[in-house]
């Protein structure tokens, strides 16, 4: 190997660990993979896996079907409570490699980060993935409108109930009972707005994000659209807010 090559090598591996090694949970058991589904794969013996930290896009389950179908398995998480549906949610590992399938479906652009992880160092791990898909424009970000302009709530509407990725400046931050609205355009009925309720305040401070601050700040949201008239997204974790750099370049289209 060239001294250049295995310059190169070392790079790659140094990369790889900066996006795998904070994700390393305790072992929550291991198994070959019989079936994929969007987000969600099958074991051979039964067991149904959510893929925790992500939320598909069109490329999922293809991309997952060419990572892990007959692949043995190792899954990590903080703990293995199932879901209401059954599903184990876990990080997927592929043998005894240190990168998550998460991490690699985020670097290909074929997931979107779901800023759910509670653990700070693996959410900023995943995150640093997705990020480095979107400067490459790789998968689902070569799409001019794979991240919606909130200045632009028609079409931010037109993705209600799917999992979207918004970027915008917050007009303003207003208090009513016990919700918290971001809100991004002057027409409070129609335009578009993020509602956080009082109970994750405290998340929100851990984060070191007082809501307040965040008026005329530029932020990057993601979550699940609703509203009939103006679009909302209801924020229940401090990590589906991003605040963006007064110099990074918008992700969206002018």
């Amino acid at each position: 190997m060239t001294q250049r090559l295995r310059l190169i090598a070392i790079l790659l591996v140094a990369s790889h660990s900066a996006f795998a090694s904070p994700c390393q949970f305790e072992s929550q058991g291991e198994g070959r993979v019989a079936a994929i589904g969007a987000r969600s794969l099958r074991l051979d013996d039964g067991r149904e896996i959510r893929l925790t930290g992500i939320e598909p896009t069109a490329t999922t389950k293809q991309a997952l079907t060419s990572l892990l179908v007959g692949r043995d398995v190792i899954l990590r998480s903080a703990d293995d409570t199932p879901d209401r549906y059954g599903r184990q949610g876990a990080l997927v590992f592929v043998g005894e490699t240190e990168i998550s399938v998460q991490a690699t479906l985020l670097a290909q652009g074929d997931a979107i980060a779901s800023g759910e992880l509670a653990d700070k160092d693996c959410a900023a791990a995943l995150m640093a993935s997705e990020a480095e898909a979107r400067r490459q424009k790789k998968g689902n970000w070569a799409d001019p409108l794979a991240i919606k302009n909130a200045e632009s709530p028609d079409d931010i509407l037109a993705g209600i109930g799917r999992f979207v990725v918004v970027e915008g400046k917050v007009l303003s931050v207003r208090q009513a009972g016990a919700m918290t609205y971001l809100n991004f355009g002057r027409n409070w009925t129609r335009g578009f707005a993020v509602t956080i309720s009082k109970r994750m305040i405290p998340a929100f401070e851990n984060a070191g994000i007082a809501l307040k601050s965040l008026e005329n700040k530029r932020i990057r949201v993601r979550g699940w659209v609703e509203g009939n008239t103006g679009p909302r997204i209801d924020v229940r974790l401090a990590g589906q807010v991003e605040v963006l750099g007064a110099n990074e370049p918008t992700g969206v289209r002018p």
